[in-house]
């Protein structure tokens, strides 16, 4: 059982160090199977994502804290709220395949913007402390 733990936290480690290398292999797997590029797009996303959250906390926590997986998770939740409260207002009730759905997508898209900040932050203090 131990060895299955650590083969699947090496695979993991090994998808999240570079999150563009999921989102590559998933995409052209649906698009080859379904041919449907939107489909295709949706599920590399929603995959990668998971990969991305681990990767900006570790990031994160690079920076000398040790809040980045709770920061994560707090803007995820301040998001779903937000989104949760504009759909009552609208529709007059919530539906949480959608809100879920709409949470994790966003999450996409800052989680991707802050591997990308992240690792030039981190690169650049690597840099400047070898000169220093």
């Amino acid at each position: 059982m131990a060895a299955l733990w650590n083969a699947l936290v090496t695979a993991y480690a090994v998808l999240a160090l570079v999150p563009i290398l999921p989102f590559m292999l998933i995409f052209a797997v649906v698009y080859i199977r379904t041919r449907d590029r939107k489909r295709a797009i949706k599920l590399s996303m929603d995959v990668t994502t998971f990969f991305l959250v681990g990767c900006v906390a570790t990031l994160l926590n690079g920076l000398g804290t040790t809040f980045g997986p709770y920061l994560i998770l707090l803007f995820m939740l301040i998001v779903g709220g937000l989104i949760g409260n504009a759909q009552n207002r609208s529709k007059g009730r919530i539906d949480a395949t959608k809100l879920v759905r709409a949470v994790w997508r966003l999450s996409f898209l800052m989680m991707s913007v802050l591997y990308i900040l992240l690792g030039l932050v981190e690169l650049l203090q690597n840099v400047a402390a070898k000169f220093a």
